[in-house]
């Protein structure tokens, strides 16, 4: 019963914050330069923060299974490594976006854009040695070893801009200093990631307990009496003229 609960409050507390979240973004004054091109910066940069946060809890799950070897730290990484693919390909399919009106072109080899490719593509051969390995304990390893080694790949996404010149802009959050952002820009961002961050909580939490279910089907073993698929069609019957 308290899980219905927990989930029914994650479920009302998204969509208002997602509300809010539109709604801000809306009022927000626009960019000086890219003018109403800049909000679609309320939802790339959360999607960016999201697949930081759901490869670093897949880090952490890796981690979790590869000391304790539970099933449960296993279904997390799965989860998460699931909603940061999505929210990766997002980022990127709103960076396109962004990107033809300022720099001219849907694509460019920008160390940030390549990097956060590279990455994408990463986690999905991890999401990929998933499914071509059947046995439960070889997958829940193989993946924890997948899952730690390719986390380097976030840290080398952020600092592209840092380590090599770039036509994408530099960090204005994170980073030394006073945020180079104005101010009620910066809250109605750091609104939208608030937002993201509770979404992302709902998904990982429904497709972990799909998880477990779906671990519960293929470990189950068939009782007697119970019916294979199929058991139910008869073969044809040859009458003799």
């Amino acid at each position: 019963m308290s899980r219905i609960l927990f989930g029914r409050r994650l479920t009302i507390a998204v969509a208002v914050a997602l509300s809010a979240g539109l709604v801000a973004a809306m009022l927000a004054p626009p960019d000086r330069v890219q003018g109403n091109l800049q909000r679609l910066m309320y939802i790339h940069v959360p999607a960016a923060w999201l697949a930081y946060l759901s490869f670093a809890v897949t880090l952490g799950s890796s981690v979790a299974w590869l000391w304790r070897r539970q099933m449960r730290y296993d279904r997390v990484a799965a989860a998460s490594a699931e909603v940061g693919v999505f929210f990766t390909g997002l980022a990127i399919a709103l960076g396109s976006i962004w990107g033809k009106p300022t720099w001219g072109v849907w694509w460019t080899w920008d160390p940030r854009v390549v990097t956060t490719a590279v990455m994408f593509f990463v986690y999905l051969g991890y999401l990929a040695l998933r499914r071509a390995t059947l046995d439960p304990t070889a997958r829940a390893r193989r993946s924890a070893v997948f899952g730690v080694v390719a986390f380097v790949q976030v840290p080398i996404v952020h600092m592209s801009v840092v380590w090599w010149r770039a036509l994408h802009q530099p960090p204005t959050v994170l980073k030394p200093g006073d945020p180079s952002i104005d101010h009620v820009m910066l809250a109605t961002l750091l609104l939208n990631v608030l937002a993201f961050t509770l979404l992302y909580l709902l998904l990982l939490r429904a497709r972990t307990r799909l998880a477990a279910v779906e671990e519960e089907l293929e470990t189950a073993p068939l009782g007697e009496g119970q019916e294979l698929a199929g058991s139910a069609v008869l073969a044809p019957r040859l009458e003799r003229s």
